[in-house]
């Protein structure tokens, strides 16, 4: 028997607290053998239990007005939304063992418990080992590969950098914290195709037991596969599907055969312009069709249209074996650009099989937002967890569309939130084993750290200084503090940067940081200058890990992004214009893409805040095109909250030698979207400026986000004297 210093401290630990032992060491005490088991190079029984603050970045309700028109504030707000049983949906941004650690130890379980637990999780996790993890951004006519960011980088390695078994071990972490999240009579749907599903079987084996496995389903799409010569084309996916226990939700369901409907395009029906229905096959002598016309039209106060199915015959029990279309690039209803987009009507067979309306489910790989759309259309709970900010962006267009949707049709829906990690460990992400003895990992942290700030401060040119807290170098007269490697920058960090600046009487500050946290910096530069601090935020570049790029000083530390707004005025009448949007973002060298480029090829570059398309044609002859001719055509998506500072932002943490939760003010408020614009698939246009609201007089802040094309958030706030000088 051999065990770590760490884990006879915790042995000494749970004994002085008359505490049971943690599971793990059943095995390393007592060598109880399984019988079958699945072991994998770096298998670990411990899982994760930290617990981390869930900061509220942004509150989102539907829109309520979307027109030019002069209207009331009070206008905005609708009797739906937010009102409805009491939950708002969460959508949340992070690394989702934190997530689900967090979620299942901390003050949100209880949330969850009130509200029955979570009883279906659906998760698609990213199978393909080759994954890059870059996402195809429309620009004009063109498509830009945008690099995942050094974050997602860093957080995905660990998956795949080691082959399956790494990838074996971080879904195994995750699936015993989902397990131990989910309600008795709750699902679990694991979607998975030929690279992992034999792993993913085993290991839902071992987590949920061989006799909760429940079904195998097999997903048959219809895609476009190429021309293959050595195995016969990949035209399906499998859903494996788990029960928590012996009596778990579940809903047999008929087949939906278009055949066995009568509507107006099977029967030849159309209106009159009496509004009556006619037509050469019109049923007038079928008394089924009656007694459903009938009936639709007392349930729906109004005759059938077009698109109204007037009754259905049941169809045929559906089998573990789905004919289901896969999304079609030309839906411009559905598609959202995403490259691991799922259908619709996929998640909607799920979820009606293992869920009751109000019921809470989850989805901790969401990407683009299908499991929390279909949850939100019939009437479910939902949360959503996703590492990419593009897909957290993604989903938060999608649910507001929904939720514009519902309203339009008279269905109620809720509000919901978007959530941020408020720390984080800091050894998770920087390659740090963690089996190691508490000594060893602090020192394998230290050394990690010196070894990138020196690297970052090497490519800024900055010089190298000690002796104080928050600052690393120096350049120019101006003092570097370097971000770390693993997490975004936030808004704590920033302060303690200000106050060590005020301290030592120091003017002028540059931070560099790879992410800055979603929803941060509100006018943080404007608070620094009325400290007589000079704060630029930039971004550390991906090239900085890149020895060439640094030899020819290729290395560009660009600014964060900057709004400019206009505010109108009218009495107590108010609106805000967006003016301009100021970005500086790199990807690529051209110089370096112009050695590489094959003729009559072409290759888009980021510059300085500019899209450039580079082409050489069948001469060699290069060309330069700038895709972005206006700055509008960085941004995405943009908001409006008019009351800002009028809900303070809380977290709930854990007290000091206690179980119970208390809760605090960040110092922050949450940012409560009231309005917004944004582009679609198949709206491309954008407003730039919010209709006309009446306010009561007097002073208030208002807050302004815009989202660009990355995904990436900025935001601003302005005081405004509604009916003043």
């Amino acid at each position: 028997m051999k065990l770590t210093d760490s884990e006879k401290r915790e042995i000494i630990k749970s004994l002085d607290l008359d505490k049971p032992l943690p599971d793990k060491y059943r095995f390393l005490l007592f060598e109880d053998k399984r019988e079958v088991e699945l072991v994998w190079n770096g298998k670990t029984n411990e899982i994760c239990n930290i617990v981390l603050p869930f900061q509220t970045i942004e509150q989102v309700d539907e829109p309520r007005i979307e027109t030019n028109s002069q209207t009331s504030i009070f206008d905005l707000y609708d009797e739906r939304g937010r009102q409805i049983s009491g939950w708002t949906n969460k959508l949340i941004w992070g690394d989702n063992k934190l997530i689900l650690s967090s979620l299942k130890n901390g003050p949100l379980r209880e949330e969850i418990e009130k509200n029955g637990g979570i009883k279906l999780i659906y998760i698609d996790p990213p199978f393909d080992v080759g994954a890059d993890f870059s996402m195809e951004i429309e620009i004009g006519d063109d498509s830009f590969t945008k690099k995942p960011n050094v974050l997602e980088e860093i957080a995905y390695r660990d998956t795949w950098g080691k082959g399956s078994d790494s990838f074996i071990s971080m879904i195994y972490e995750r699936l015993v914290l989902m397990r131990d999240l989910l309600a008795e009579d709750g699902s679990i749907y694991v979607h998975c195709d030929w690279r992992v599903n034999s792993y993913i079987k085993n290991i839902l084996d071992e987590i949920f037991g061989r006799a909760s496995f429940r079904n195998e389903i097999i997903w048959h799409y219809q895609t476009y596969q190429g021309q293959v010569k050595n195995y016969f084309p990949r035209k399906h996916d499998t859903i494996l599907l788990y029960a928590k226990s012996n009596n778990p939700i579940f809903h047999l369901l008929k087949d939906d055969n278009p055949e066995q409907t009568i509507d107006f395009t099977r029967w030849n029906m159309y209106l009159n312009e009496n509004n009556e229905i006619t037509g050469s096959n019109y049923p007038k002598t079928d008394s089924r069709f009656n007694g459903y016309y009938n009936r639709f039209i007392k349930e729906n106060h109004r005759k059938p249209g077009p698109d109204d199915v007037i009754f259905k015959i049941e169809g045929n029990t559906i089998d573990s074996v789905w004919d289901i279309k896969a999304v079609d690039p030309k839906d411009l209803k559905e598609k959202v650009d995403y490259p691991t987009q799922k259908p619709e009507k996929l998640l909607s067979r799920i979820i009606k099989a293992s869920s009751n309306k109000n019921d809470l489910i989850a989805d901790f790989f969401c990407g683009s937002g299908t499991t929390c759309a279909v949850a939100e259309k019939l009437g479910r709970k939902w949360i959503g967890a996703d590492l990419g900010k593009f897909g957290i962006h993604t989903t938060r267009k999608r649910m507001i569309e929904v939720q514009r949707q519902l309203k339009e049709e008279g269905k109620d829906y809720r509000a919901f939130e978007i959530l941020n990690l408020g720390k984080y460990e800091r050894a998770h992400y920087i390659g740090i084993n963690l089996n190691l003895k508490e000594e060893e990992i602090q020192a394998q942290i230290a050394h990690k750290e010196r070894d990138f700030v020196s690297l970052i401060l090497s490519a800024y040119k900055a010089e190298k200084i000690q002796n104080f807290e928050c600052f690393h170098g120096k350049k120019a007269g101006r003092f570097v503090a370097v971000g770390p490697v693993n997490l975004p920058v936030t808004r704590l960090y920033v302060e303690e940067i200000i106050q060590e600046c005020i301290k030592n009487r120091i003017s002028r500050v540059d931070i560099l940081a790879f992410e800055y946290e979603m929803g941060l910096f509100p006018n943080i530069q404007e608070d620094a200058k009325s400290k007589g601090i000079d704060l630029a935020l930039k971004y550390i570049p991906r090239e900085v890990f890149d020895k060439r790029a640094i030899e020819k000083n290729q290395i560009v530390f660009h600014d964060v992004a900057y709004i400019e707004v206009k505010p109108h005025y009218n009495d107590n009448m108010f609106s805000v214009e967006l003016t301009n949007f100021s970005v500086y973002y790199n990807q690529d060298h051209s110089d370096t893409i112009m050695e590489n480029l094959r003729n009559n090829t072409s290759k888009i570059v980021v510059k300085s805040g500019k899209v450039i398309k580079i082409s050489k044609d069948k001469n060699g002859v290069i060309s330069r095109e700038g895709l972005t001719d206006t700055w509008t055509d960085w941004i995405d998506y943009w908001s409006v909250d008019f009351n800002f500072e009028s809900k303070k932002e809380t977290i709930r943490i854990k007290k000091e030698q206690s179980d119970e939760f208390e809760k605090i003010w960040t110092g922050d408020y949450v940012f409560e979207n009231e309005w917004q614009s944004f582009r679609t698939k198949k709206n491309r246009s954008l407003d730039l400026i919010t209709p006309k609201y009446e306010f009561e007089k007097g002073r208030r802040k208002i807050a302004i986000k815009v989202v660009d094309i990355f995904g990436n958030d900025t935001m601003k706030v302005i005081e405004v004297n509604i009916g003043g000088d």
